[in-house]
């Protein structure tokens, strides 16, 4: 229903409602006529008997005077509520009530429907909204068409001429090598840490492509958020495919489940992304990349899911390793290039924590992939020594470390 319609019904029902309310109240003056009308006549008939009291010496003279002032006065006082309703203004004051209230009704139910309704839309049932969503969702722009629209970025210009030179043989062999699978993650790597994230994706495409059934949910991951990075944010169908098959490998990676949430509030289902979105703040861990922009916005997020009353779940008061009050003021309005300035925050936090307070396989693994994503070649090689001399006597933490290091390139 849109505004027009609304405002149509809004305005008859308080005309209803305001001419059932006029008319209660005349009702109610008119029941009051007839009460104080029927006071009258008892005390004439009062009147009427105290002259026959007299008459009959009943009564003395003295006696008779007394009643008789004293129920003409109750005549009098019954006579004027008799006369009341019948006054123009009282009838104007019953209908100009009514209005007032009718007119209030009206207003209220403006600013409610102002509120709580969305004036310019359709009355759209909960089928229709899930089928707009999905009409939405299989439409919307490709990958090619989001990068398109992106602005210009300026080329990176290296201040070391000799770094810059390797650049371009990297780029110039890999492109002469097309099965090269540790040139292509070597120059995925390097375009990603240039902020070149379309050409960063593609040579990430290439390493998936290379690795077949054997890409794991990091490769996957790592291809959908530089896409993702490409086009500014949006999630294409092309980094959708990606996320679908990092989840069919494993449906609890928290990369993937965020970028799936991200996508699922971009194509109309806010409810959905809600609950994923809910589900990571709850399982943690605090200092996830993902946690501070989920933080930032997830308010938001549940008034348009519908949630009311919502409050997040906040983090241990014992672990205090997470982002901090102002990174999630600025995490819903970062650019790609300073979520990754986050995300070495992040991974600089993560390190120094294992170093001193040590943690379970899979956060090693992660570090090791985050710093080779970040460029760090030679840090994730220290870590990864580090990480399998702790580890020495549990195998299947080494068959972790060894994924992550060959998901790296340093094997």
């Amino acid at each position: 229903m849109d505004i027009w319609g609304f405002g149509i019904i809004a305005a008859g029902l308080a005309l209803v409602v305001s001419a059932l309310l006029a008319a209660a109240l005349r009702a109610g003056r008119a029941q009051a006529q007839s009460a104080a009308s029927y006071d009258v006549q008892i005390y004439r008939d009062q009147l009427a008997e105290v002259e026959r009291d007299l008459a009959r010496g009943t009564i003395n003279a003295e006696d008779a005077a007394r009643v008789r002032t004293e129920v003409s006065r109750r005549i009098l006082a019954a006579d004027a509520d008799a006369r009341l309703p019948n006054d123009a203004k009282a009838g104007r004051g019953s209908v100009g009530l009514a209005l007032g209230l009718g007119a209030l009704l009206l207003v209220g139910s403006g600013v409610l429907y102002w509120q709580l309704g969305a004036p310019g839309y359709g009355d759209l049932s909960l089928k229709s909204r899930i089928e707009m969503a999905a009409e939405r969702r299989a439409d919307r722009p490709t990958q090619e068409q989001a990068e398109a629209a992106q602005p210009p970025v300026p080329e990176t210009q290296e201040n070391n001429a000799e770094y810059a030179a390797l650049i371009e043989q990297l780029r110039s062999a890999v492109a002469g090598r097309p099965d090269d699978l540790q040139g292509h993650i070597l120059l995925a790597q390097t375009e990603a840490r240039l902020g070149n994230y379309g050409h960063a994706a593609d040579a990430q495409a290439a390493v998936v492509r290379l690795k077949g059934d054997d890409a794991s949910v990091a490769d996957l991951t790592t291809l959908a958020e530089l896409l993702i990075y490409a086009a500014g944010g949006y999630v294409s169908p092309s980094a959708e495919d990606a996320l679908r098959r990092a989840l069919n490998i494993d449906d609890t990676d928290g990369s993937a489940r965020f970028y799936w949430g991200e996508m699922l509030i971009q194509t109309g289902r806010p409810d959905l992304g809600f609950r994923l979105w809910d589900g990571l703040l709850r399982a943690g861990p605090e200092d996830a990349p993902w946690m501070a922009p989920i933080r930032a916005r997830i308010p938001e997020l549940a008034e348009m899911a519908g949630v009311n009353g919502y409050t997040p779940p906040q983090p241990a008061q014992a672990d205090q390793r997470g982002p901090s009050q102002q990174d999630m003021d600025n995490a819903a309005a970062m650019t790609p290039q300073e979520r990754m300035q986050m995300i070495e925050g992040m991974v600089s936090s993560l390190s120094d924590r294992l170093a001193t307070e040590g943690g379970p396989a899979t956060e090693w693994a992660r570090l090791i992939t985050a710093l080779s994503v970040l460029g760090r070649q030679d840090d994730a090689r220290a870590v990864l020594v580090d990480a399998r001399a702790t580890f020495a006597d549990d195998p299947t933490a080494l068959d972790r470390l060894t994924g992550a290091a060959e998901q790296a390139g340093l094997e």
